[in-house]
């Protein structure tokens, strides 16, 4: 009879184990929290604002500072191994700083979308911007990506991680690129009110 109990109990901690989400977020210096304290990035106050509002979820930072939509496919398919059940995409931002060919952006991203996707993973498109000294024309067609994208594979989409944070100088560190703390609460806080109701 105590065999059964311990087998039951197994059981059920295992089904409580797998019920609990795990998203992987994968990016770049932004999400990795270049400049900021781990604990400081908004994949991490993520974390921590979603159990404050009693979703016991886990967030893996994969953000590679550095990184650009090249290196989507295989570092997903790394990520495999973590069981993820939901994919925060936000590659792109180098590959715009850069002046990469908006095409094999497109392609990059369309491929790690694809991986995640057939491997059961909900996948949440989080939009970049291009900054503006490629000219107008490659801003918008950098902007395109996202939008194209999100409405090929039917995704959620948040238009734009720095909402609220680009062009700020006291939301941002001395470079102008990446977030200080203040920023990164601001993302998080964005990216909490978009999620919300959409993981649990």
């Amino acid at each position: 009879m105590i065999k059964i109990y311990i087998s039951m109990f197994l059981m059920f901690s295992s089904a409580i184990a797998s019920a609990r989400p795990v998203v992987v977020v994968l990016g770049d210096s932004l999400a990795a929290g270049y400049g900021v304290d781990k604990d400081e990035s908004f994949p991490s106050l993520l974390e921590k604002k979603f159990k404050s509002n009693h979703v016991d979820m886990k967030v893996i930072n994969a953000g590679l500072s550095g990184s650009t939509s090249a290196s989507g496919p295989s570092r997903m398919n790394w990520q495999l191994k973590a069981k993820p059940t939901h994919l925060l995409l936000a590659l792109g931002a180098n590959d715009g700083l850069r002046g990469i060919n908006p095409a094999d952006t497109t392609e990059s991203l369309r491929k790690t979308i694809k991986i995640a996707l057939e491997n059961h993973i909900t996948v949440f498109l989080l939009g970049m911007k291009a900054p503006p000294n490629y000219g107008k024309e490659f801003t918008l067609k950098f902007e395109s990506i996202y939008v194209n994208l999100s409405k090929e594979f039917k995704l959620d989409r948040f238009p734009f991680l720095l909402e609220g944070v680009a062009g700020e100088a006291s939301l941002n560190q001395g470079d102008g690129i990446h977030p200080n703390a203040k920023g990164h609460q601001v993302i998080a806080d964005h990216l909490y009110n978009f999620l919300k109701g959409k993981i649990h």
